[in-house]
């Protein structure tokens, strides 16, 4: 030693190591550095982790007294233990130096380089520097060097193992494994090494077995989950051990190959990784090729499994493929297959939205050039499908062609697996045919599926599905076509594809009731009872091979209910009908399959049970309504909602036909109840989140607050239009219904509440007649089956009224003569008679409001000048009842006979329901405030220049009590922003302007501002519970649309729903210049006694305009300007 050393000291900086490879190539839990100063004393750095490049960075610094010896040894050891270390770890690598060679750097950091480990010399960044005396406090304390026995027998036996390795002598494997034999006796269970030396004698055990030195895997595994046991979650050594399980699981998979072994070694490294920070080396190796990856692809291989623990798995491999992993597109791939066979079995939109999602998202991450781009898109649209067939939902079915047209493109005449984009196309346009009816549709199908069937020669194991497919295409095309060669080839088609699906193949129902449906159609064309007889046998074997729950169970009802019936109707056996409905009600009750389907059979049903006349039909119509609530309530948007209620044929009658069926079952309560469950839907839906809690919280504030806040969310997440961005659209349905369950849960707890059980639910007769508290209701029915009216009175029971000489064709024919009546007079001048359409007035009073005056008169005993309400459905929503008018002398010559507005009040309502939500919120004080909107000029495309608008808005400027706050919105300020604005702040609101009924989209209904329209849609989304009453000046605001006219979807209904309790609206179109008569005439009415300090009473604006209408007679108003104005609400 240099003489200038002796009585100083040496701090010494250890800074970094690099390429830290351990001979036994055994995962380290730490790296650490052993400074032996000499033969008994030695200093040991803190144990690191190792990085995933296998270098290590300290930062630690020691200083250390030079001492007698010139000499020192440096160690780089691996230490399997984070915690408590057993021994010393294993030797990666040894050097011997001196002092002096550590100082002969100068003040820069240095290489210590140590012998080779496979082929890589480790190396140490090490700083040396000569401390004075004054600087050495912090002189480290060392180690003494002298061992346990526990210790030198597992220093030894890592020595031996590491030995093993590199020479695979197995006398060394059997030293190791007899030395840390003796530390595991000397270690009990107990012993705080006790799971370290459990886990260095396994892990040996374990490379004895990978090399095959070794065969009993079972007790190498055994000890590692012993050890992990002792281990729990925080141990520092719980990552290790958890890995060295895995390890264990995986290489016992990889030589004895069982599906057990994977799973639990996937559920260990989701525990794992998380555990493993990045850019550990214990990271790296769990994550890679031998870890990790290697269960994600053993797990891809696994045939799909539907089950609860299968689609978990699933989703735990997922879990370990993060967005950029290589394998996350085959891991969505398989979870969402798992997904939807668990759909297909169980029926859950749930599983097949998710699906859907997971599916969307493998075809983002795989490029056109992508191994399974084509199987990703043809997945993507089988699920799509699936899910049409499921709702209906119509961009579902053109997405999934569009998406197989691509899977086509990409795989070209001679791919190999061009047969299944072929025959899924084909599938998909046959659908497509059903909807639009396309028929080239169909015959392109038809010939797709020939294409598939010639690439599914015998013996290809999907060759049964396309001989079902193309039987399904052929005989659709007979049913709309009727060529019987087509109905023949069908059914020797799926007698094929039978006969290539023994008993328990999991798609044989589907061929058995296929079959049995060719066979029925059979057998309406030929009446060969053993065509229906082999039907109805193939549909109960259907039924025996599938689950109580499986939602192919509906199509084997619905084909046995057609089997049935069509036998009923060739031989007459009432037994035949009875089986026929009740295969009708469990297809159209069957829980697991979609609203569309089941909503078609109800529908059929109560069809067929009018037709037969059967019992049934009351019970019918029900379901149907209550699938039909069911259904619409799925929907997100409120154009959605239209478009699914219009979706089914002969769905708009449903209820005035059951209104009509229990007026002919002498049921009237029932029939209101009917009648009121299945009209204004849509108000109806929107309304239920709309719902006062003042009750609710009298009972349960809780229950009230989180009703309120969920409805909230709902509304908020209530769409007007789908989005563009398909996946958008997929992620805001699913929150939608996400939100409605957990509506429907508050809802069934508040139900629980004494007091609450029928919240929400369809009211009774009792909760109806409530509409009635000021003046009778006259619902008017317009059925196919029956046309009459029910009278509902403000107390004790309902009067049914017969129209004996109207039926629906009639009805129908009035309301194109009115149609045509009111155009014609657009074209007179106002002092022409308007002799056509008086006709049509004399008729409507004779056939229809004189025998429901005759009632209220001398049944009811209603006093004259009272108010009534009149509650049109179908066609007579279409037809002016309040303007009915004899229109010719009293038998004395005395004078005119009475029209119906002569001797009641009359108002309209869209529903009972309506009128009842209306009287509730009316306050008997508030500060009204009256607006005046109107827009003479509106923007280009709305409309022409109304002159007398602004004469309008003066004259009722004038009108109006001087002691009431008056906004005035016209011109460049009366935008739609301006106006719907105007509309949320005033309570009393005069609006003159064009009005649009859009008849092909009602939502879009608008009023014409100076910018944009103001619509329905906005006006439905804005709530004025304080408003109270909206005069109408504007064309076509109070008229439905011809496709749903018993939804009641027009302006004035709107502002009825945003918060008016009182609409006067319009029938059809205004004259601007005549209208101002009306006007003039009802606001004087309206407020001539305010002026001795009165306040605006919005109950009186029927009354109003009932002796406006007369008033206008005397200044030459036409007819049809004085009628075109009606009153709506309270």
């Amino acid at each position: 030693m240099s003489s200038s050393l002796e009585g100083r000291s040496i701090r010494l900086e250890l800074i970094s190591g690099e390429d830290l490879q351990v001979p036994s190539e055994r995962i380290p839990a730490g790296i650490y550095v052993s400074i032996n100063v000499d033969s008994r004393r030695r200093w040991k750095s803190p144990t690191r982790v190792l990085s995933s490049d296998q270098s290590v960075t300290w930062g630690d610094t020691v200083t250390l007294s030079s001492g007698a010896s010139p000499e020192l040894s440096v160690e780089i050891r691996a230490s399997f233990e984070l915690d408590r270390m057993l021994g010393n770890g294993e030797v990666i690598g040894k050097l011997e130096t001196s002092w002096d060679e550590l100082l002969n750097h100068g003040d820069e950091p240095f290489d210590i380089s140590f012998p080779p480990v496979r082929g890589v010399h480790p190396s140490l960044t090490l700083k040396a520097a000569v401390v004075h005396a004054c600087d050495n406090q912090d002189e480290a304390l060392l180690d003494s060097i002298i061992e346990c026995e526990i210790a030198r027998n597992t220093d030894a036996g890592h020595a031996r193992f590491a030995l093993y390795v590199t020479s695979e002598a197995v006398s060394h494997l059997n030293d190791a494994i007899e030395h840390f034999q003796l530390v595991l006796d000397q270690c009990p269970v107990g012993h705080p090494d006790h799971a370290a030396i459990l886990t260095n004698l396994a892990w040996v055990h374990l490379q004895g077995y990978i090399r095959k030195d070794l065969h009993d895997i079972d007790s190498t595994t055994s000890l590692f989950r012993e050890a992990l046991a002792l281990r729990p979650q925080g141990h520092p050594d719980h990552p290790s051990s958890l890995y060295h399980l895995t390890s264990a699981l995986t290489w016992r998979h990889n030589k004895e190959p069982a599906a057990v072994y994977i799973h639990e070694s996937v559920q260990l490294y989701c525990e794992l990784l998380p555990l493993c920070p990045e850019g550990t080396y214990l990271r790296s190796i769990a994550a890679g090729a031998n870890g990790v990856d290697y269960v994600i692809n053993e797990c891809n291989n696994f045939p799909t499994d539907a089950s609860d623990e299968g689609i978990h798995l699933r989703r735990i491999i997922l879990e370990l493929c993060p967005l950029d992993h290589q394998q996350r597109p085959a891991a969505l791939n398989n979870l969402s297959s798992a997904l939807r066979s668990c759909f297909v079995q169980r029926g859950s939109i749930n599983d097949l939205d998710e699906c859907i999602q997971y599916r969307r998202e493998a075809v983002s991450l795989s490029s056109e050039g992508h191994s399974e781009h084509d199987t990703y898109l043809n997945n993507l649209a089988l699920s799509l499908q699936f899910r049409f067939n499921h709702q209906k939902k119509s961009h579902d079915l053109d997405e999934a062609i569009s998406l197989y047209e691509e899977a086509l493109r990409l795989r070209p005449v001679g791919h190999k697996s061009r047969d299944t984009p072929l025959d899924n196309l084909g599938l998909a346009l046959s659908a497509h045919f059903n909807e639009r009816g396309d028929v080239d549709d169909l015959d392109r199908a038809i010939s797709l599926h020939r294409e598939a069937l010639m690439l599914r020669p015998p013996g290809n194991p999907s060759r049964d599905k396309t001989l079902n497919n193309l039987a399904l295409a052929l005989q659709t095309r007979y049913d709309k076509s009727d060529p019987s060669q087509d109905l023949d080839e069908a059914i020797d088609l799926y007698r094929e594809s039978l006969r290539l699906q023994p008993h328990g193949h999991p798609t044989r129902h589907r061929s058995l009731y296929n079959l049995s449906s060719a066979l029925c159609s059979r057998f309406k064309q030929t009446q060969k009872n053993e065509d229906v007889e082999e039907a109805i046998r193939l549909c109960q074997e259907s039924l025996e091979a599938l689950p109580s729950l499986h939602p192919s169970r509906y199509f084997s009802y619905r084909w046995l209910q057609k089997a049935y019936l069509f036998r009923y109707q060739v031989q007459h056996k009432s037994a035949d009908l009875s089986l026929a409905v009740e295969n009708f009600r469990l297809a159209s009750r069957h829980p697991t399959q979609g609203f569309p389907q089941r909503i078609t059979e109800a529908i059929e049903w109560a069809r067929q049970a009018e037709v037969h006349q059967h019992e049934s039909a009351l019970e019918a119509y029900q379901v149907c309504l209550e699938l039909f609530d069911n259904h619409v309530m799925t929907r997100s948007s409120i154009i959605s909602r239209r478009e699914a209620a219009t979706a089914f044929r002969g769905a708009q009658s449903l209820p005035v036909d059951a209104a009509s069926c229990a007026t002919r079952h002498n049921d009237l309560h029932r029939a209101v109840e009917l009648a009121e469950q299945g009209r204004g839907q849509q108000w109806s839906l929107a309304s239920r989140i709309r719902t006062p809690l003042d009750d609710i919280k009298s009972a349960s504030i809780p229950l009230a607050d989180k009703f309120s806040e969920i409805s909230k969310h709902l509304s908020n997440a209530q769409g007007t239009a789908g989005s563009a961005d398909r996946a958008a659209a997929d992620r805001a349905a699913v929150r939608y219904r996400k939100l409605t369950e957990q509506w429907e849960a508050v809802v069934a707890e508040i139900r629980d509440l004494k007091g609450f059980s029928r919240f929400l639910l369809p009211p009774s007769y009792k909760d109806l007649q409530a509409a009635a508290r000021h003046g009778p209701v006259i619902i008017l029915i317009a059925s196919q089956y029956s046309c009459g009216a029910i009278i509902v009175p403000m107390s004790g029971e309902p009067h049914h009224v017969r129209f004996p000489r109207i039926t629906l064709p009639h009805l129908e024919k009035l309301k194109e003569d009115f149609a045509t009546a009111i155009q014609h007079t657009a074209r007179m001048r106002p002092e022409e008679p308007r002799k056509k359409l008086r006709v049509l007035l004399r008729i409507v009073w004779d056939e229809i409001m004189l025998p429901i005056v005759n009632i209220l008169q001398h049944d009811l005993k209603l006093r004259h000048r009272s108010r009534i309400w009149l509650c049109p459905t179908a066609a007579f929503t279409s037809v002016p009842l309040h303007a009915a008018n004899p229109f010719r002398m009293k038998a004395d010559r005395s004078g005119p006979e009475p029209c119906l507005e002569d001797i009641y009040i009359c108002s309209y309502t869209p529903t009972l329901s309506a009128l009842i939500r209306s009287r509730q919120t009316v306050k008997t004080h508030v500060t009204s405030s009256f607006a005046v909107i109107g827009q003479s000029q509106p923007g280009a495309g709305q409309g022409r220049v109304l002159p007398a608008v602004d004469s309008e808005l003066e004259l009722v400027h004038e009108l109006v009590p001087s002691n009431v706050k008056l906004t005035h919105l016209s011109g460049d300020e009366a935008t739609q922003a301006g106006a719907l604005e105007t509309l949320q702040q005033n309570t009393w609101v005069h609006l003159a302007c064009h009005g649009k009924q859009d008849h092909e989209q009602p939502y879009n209904s608008c009023f014409a501002m100076r910018d944009k329209p103001l619509t329905l849609l906005d006006i439905m989304e804005n709530n004025s519970p304080e408003a109270e009453f909206a005069f109408l000046s504007a064309c076509h605001t109070a008229v439905g649309d011809e496709e749903t006219p018993d939804e009641v979807i027009h302006l004035a209904a709107g502002l009825q729903f945003s918060g008016f309790k009182s609409v006067i609206g319009t029938l059809w179109v205004v004259n601007d210049a005549l209208a101002k008569h009306i006007v003039e005439a009802f606001y004087e009415k309206m407020f001539e006694d305010l002026e001795d300090g009165g306040v605006m009473d919005c109950t009186k604006a029927a009354w109003a305009l009932n002796n406006a209408a007369d008033a206008v007679k005397k200044k030459k108003v036409p007819l049809e300007q004085r009628i075109v104005f009606v009153h709506i609400g309270v």
